[in-house]
């Protein structure tokens, strides 16, 4: 049995895409966790060169993506810009 780990979790305003955020409250869905949660097990295991997710775990994500609209992927990454606001005349 794992030793528990304290810690103190603080609550903070990231901004992120729209559909990435909707795939990720999707999946947190599909495993019964909190979105907060998801994103701690993602950030833990890519820290460690390693993938969260199983292939299982993979084909969902692909399908939620597709349910989505989220039409990219990590070759992205560099590449999104904001929409620019317009101005109501």
């Amino acid at each position: 049995m794992t030793e528990k780990i304290k810690i103190q979790r603080v609550q903070t305003g990231v901004r992120i895409e729209k559909r990435m955020l909707k795939v990720l409250k999707a999946l947190a869905e599909v495993h019964d966790v909190s979105l907060g949660d998801l994103l701690e097990a993602i950030v833990l295991h890519s820290f460690e060169g390693r993938s969260p997710f199983h292939e299982e775990g993979l084909q969902k994500i692909a399908a939620l993506k597709k349910i989505y609209g989220m039409d990219y992927d990590s070759s992205a990454t560099h590449q999104l810009i904001e929409e620019e606001e317009q101005n109501p005349e």
